[in-house]
């Protein structure tokens, strides 16, 4: 896999600059399903040279279609060893609709060191869907009575650090080379008030926080009425996927070889982990490039997202061509396990659990 790591300054670009009302990529603009026309194109093209369409959930073995679709977020935290483990946010799982007694689910929170703030999500989901912050004890258990019953919910610790990154990571499992091939700064759904007009009228200004009010199966608590000082800014999300208006930035100045050595060590301590996405917060950028003071959130595996194509500063084809990119290398990874006895999981097989997760996300309470 010859993928290079671009090492930059420190200094930080141009482009991390917060964003300006109105500002939207063109990649960003265009439709799911015209992105999707050439993306399907080279995917069919990968399955014709490797022989296979689903090669790709070979490249993780240990974990469900590689992590392309229908995998539990709890499988990754599970297969982490102690050096994985002390990198990663508290968490735990309950099931939903089980009716724990509120004094049983203190317990479970005391045992695994969390307290409240809290970050409530799908041990099943994607896009942020059904991720809520739950400050107290009744929205936890309005939010778990809201959950489709018998399904698992991972109640992790709400980290406060304004930096959010998504950190590629791929190992060739030929040459044992760990490479970080894309990392994205996220930025959270804001306005920036001007002591005049409401939150709702700056959202309404704003087209990409506009996308708040039409994306599906979100709640914003932010008070509408609500009128912010002159340069006050108002963050709307606990997410920050653009589907809710959050903006990602190219962070690849900042995937320096100390980020990848501490990446590469957790990456290690996960066993059969070759390719994904680790999603962290982290105090400041120049620690995060020194590979210190972050926190990982969660990971995703073959189907993780080029989620920095999506800078609106990087054009069209650019933009695509990261996409095609981490396509090439996911095939070429899950041709390597398919050499080593691998074998990739049936398309029908990829298709149930890609039913059940999109049917399940209908069921998920509001994210916020």
């Amino acid at each position: 896999m010859p993928v290079s790591i671009a090492v930059r300054a420190l200094s930080t670009p141009r482009s991390h600059a917060i964003h300006r009302p109105g500002q939207c990529g063109l990649l960003e603009r265009c439709p799911k399903w015209l992105i999707c026309i050439p993306l399907v194109a080279q995917w069919l093209w990968l399955s014709l040279r490797y022989g296979s369409a689903t090669l790709p959930s070979a490249a993780n073995p240990d974990i469900t279609s590689g992590g392309l679709v229908g995998e539990g977020k709890l499988e990754y935290f599970r297969h982490m060893g102690a050096v994985a483990r002390a990198a990663t946010a508290p968490w735990c799982a309950v099931k939903a609709g089980s009716a724990m007694p509120q004094a049983e689910l203190q317990r479970l929170l005391d045992a695994a060191g969390l307290a409240f703030p809290l970050i409530a999500k799908p041990d099943l989901g994607l896009c942020g869907y059904g991720v809520r912050r739950v400050d107290g004890m009744a929205l936890l258990e309005a939010y778990l009575a809201a959950f489709p019953a018998g399904e698992t919910v991972l109640l992790q610790q709400y980290l406060a650090h304004e930096g959010e990154a998504g950190i590629f990571y791929v190992r060739d499992p030929d040459s044992g080379i760990g490479r970080i091939i894309g990392l994205a700064l996220r930025y959270y759904p804001r306005v920036t008030g001007d002591g005049v007009r409401t939150v709702a009228e700056l959202i309404a200004a704003d087209t990409r926080a506009s996308r708040m009010s039409t994306t599906p199966r979100h709640d914003c608590t932010i008070a509408p009425g609500q009128v912010p000082a002159a340069g006050e800014v108002v963050r709307l999300a606990t997410i920050g996927s653009t589907r809710v208006g959050g903006l990602y930035r190219d962070g690849s100045a900042f995937a320096t070889p100390q980020l990848l050595a501490a990446v590469d060590a957790i990456a290690r301590d996960m066993p059969n982990f070759h390719f994904g996405r680790f999603d962290v917060r982290f105090d400041g950028l120049r620690s995060l490039a020194m590979g210190r003071g972050f926190t990982i959130m969660e990971i995703n595996g073959a189907g993780s997202e080029a989620i920095q194509a999506w800078d609106p500063d990087i054009g069209l084809f650019k933009g695509l061509g990261m996409v095609f990119e981490k396509q090439r290398i996911l095939f070429a990874i899950g041709h390597a396990m398919r050499r080593r006895g691998v074998q990739p999981m049936g398309l029908l097989e990829l298709a149930r659990l890609n039913r059940r997760q999109i049917q399940l996300i209908e069921h998920y309470p509001p994210s916020n």
